[in-house]
Parts: structure tokens; C-alpha cells; sequence
């Protein structure tokens, strides 16, 4: 299966809290988009691993994705040695963009892991690496999780944003407070903060939702003026 977009995620919500509204924007748009998710998040207060792999298929379906895979690698055991499952992945479905966290957050899974995703990437467009079909995307996108800072560019998903909240409302055992369950930072307050990051992001542009992405490469853009649209 080609894809156009793939988006990486360590834990099963990483993904929808930053890009979970642009993923079913370009979903809609027709685009054939997939996550990985490289741990079950079994460190996790709440929620077992199995539970937590249920959520996320269940918020895939939402978001209109082609498929979701779990990696299974070990939640606070990430190590430089994984990025070869990544570049396996890279290579299996050769996408135009990748979707990986911003290399600055407060978890240090969040920080280790996109560098970990970031030398898989690279590895996947070496011929002699590891045998193989090379395959190098085209870019990459650096989502946000916890942190704010400012982006490369932003993306209005005011239209899509409705399914980006059932898609986190999936994840019950992590960001709703029922019977049994511990009182997390996640369970307490991190929607509305996502939330009102994505509000703030889009009133820099005039909307009411956006989510933010950082580039490292900068873009070529041929006709700049064109993409202010209208009239000038």
C-alpha cells in the first residue's frame, strides 16, 4: 500500500493531539494517510495496553485513516536501535510526508522518539542501508504535542476539527476521569489546553482552528503571490 501522508506517534494519542484535524482534513481531501504508533503506552496511569491499541484503532476509523500499525516497542525503553522498524515501515509504504513530534516537549519519549523516527527516515533513503528499496519522503512535518512554539506554517482545520475531538474522545481511558481511574494531567485539563492552542493558532490566520507544523528544510514555492489568493 502506497501512502501519501504517514504520521508517527509514541504513544497511541500522540498523533491526534497534534495532527489528529489535518489528518482528516487531507483524508477527506481524498489522500491516502496511515499511523504508526511506536509504544502501547503501557506506562501509561491509566488504561492497558490492549484497551489503549482499541482506542487508537477506533480513533483511526474516525479520523478516515487507511490503517494504524503498533510497533510494540517498549514505553520509556525507546533506543537508537529502533530506528530500523521505522525505516522498514518508510520503505513498506513509501510516503510523500512524514508526520513525526517536535524534537522539544516535555516527555522525554516525545523528544527521543522523533529523533528516533527522524534517523529512520533518513536511513530508509540509503540504497546500502540495510538492503532494501530506498525511499526518501519528500518532507517532513514536526507536529506538536505538549509544547507551543512557532510554527513553520499553519494548517485551517476549522471543517475537520469536530473529528479530531471524537478521534481524542476515543481515548477514554487517558482523557476521561471514570470509575477506578487515577486523576492524570491528561485526564484533567490537556484537552482544553490543546484545544486552546489550536483556537489561538488559528486566529493568527483568521479561523477558528488551526494546527501548526515545523519544517527544517525550507520550502520551494513557485508562485508565492498565489498563494495569498484572491486579489492583491
Amino acid at each position: 500500500m502506497k501512502l501519501d501522508i504517514l504520521a508517527f506517534g509514541i504513544h497511541p494519542d500522540d498523533v491526534e493531539l497534534g495532527a489528529g484535524g489535518f489528518l482528516a482534513l487531507e483524508s477527506a481531501r481524498g489522500r491516502e494517510c496511515g499511523i504508526i504508533d511506536l509504544t502501547r503506552g503501557e506506562m501509561g496511569t491509566n488504561g492497558t495496553p490492549e484497551v489503549r491499541i482499541q482506542e487508537a484503532e477506533t480513533s483511526a476509523e474516525i479520523l478516515g485513516m487507511k490503517l494504524r500499525r503498533n510497533l510494540g516497542l517498549r514505553d520509556r525503553g525507546l533506543d537508537k536501535e529502533n530506528s530500523d522498524l521505522v525505516t522498514e515501515v518508510v520503505r513498506e509504504f513509501q510516503p510523500d510526508v512524514v508526520l513525526l513530534p517536535y524534537w522539544e516537549d516535555r516527555h522525554p519519549d516525545h523528544c527521543l522518539g522523533s529523533k528516533l523516527v527522524e534517523e529512520g527516515v533518513f536511513n530508509a533513503g540509503l540504497g546500502k542501508y540495510t538492503g532494501g528499496l530506498a525511499w526518501k519522503p519528500k518532507s517532513l512535518f514536526y507536529y506538536f504535542i505538549n509544547s507551543q512554539p512557532t510554527p513553520s506554517f499553519l494548517v485551517d482545520v476549522s471543517s475537520a476539527y469536530s473529528l479530531k475531538g471524537s478521534a481524542l474522545g476515543a481515548h477514554k481511558s487517558q482523557f476521561s476521569l471514570g470509575a477506578g481511574q487515577a486523576q492524570t494531567r491528561l485526564n484533567s485539563g490537556l484537552l482544553y489546553l490543546i484545544e486552546s492552542r489550536d483556537r489561538f493558532y488559528g486566529a493568527q490566520i483568521g479561523v477558528q482552528y488551526a494546527e501548526g507544523f515545523v519544517l527544517k528544510q525550507p520550502l520551494a514555492i513557485a508562485d508565492p503571490v498565489g498563494l495569498l489568493g484572491g486579489t492583491i
